[in-house]
């Protein structure tokens, strides 16, 4: 008899509080980050987060989580695209 592995789907879960501190899980990669944008891929797809002075506190993409600080004017899902590993994927090969 075959046995069939079912796939978990990690849940995506985004906590935004005073604007000034954003929680993310689901997290595959980050793409790339300055102080104005933080470019995420998630599994609902790419996520941009737009401000001023943000920074990653905590980042583990083992187990899909984020957590960002800052001041944080835009949350945007872009289509979602398969892509090929971003800043910390490349770092962690």
């Amino acid at each position: 008899m075959k046995e069939t592995v079912t796939e978990v789907a990690m849940p995506h879960v985004l906590t935004l509080s005073d604007r000034r501190s954003l929680t993310v899980s689901g997290v595959t990669d980050v793409d790339s980050f300055d102080e104005m944008t933080v470019v995420i891929y998630t599994v609902q797809g790419e996520l941009t987060v737009k401000g001023m002075a943000l920074h990653i506190t905590h980042l583990n993409v083992e187990t899909g989580d984020l957590m960002l600080e800052g001041q944080i004017d835009s949350l945007t899902y872009a289509d979602m695209k398969v892509h090929t590993g971003g800043f910390f994927g490349k770092l962690f090969r």
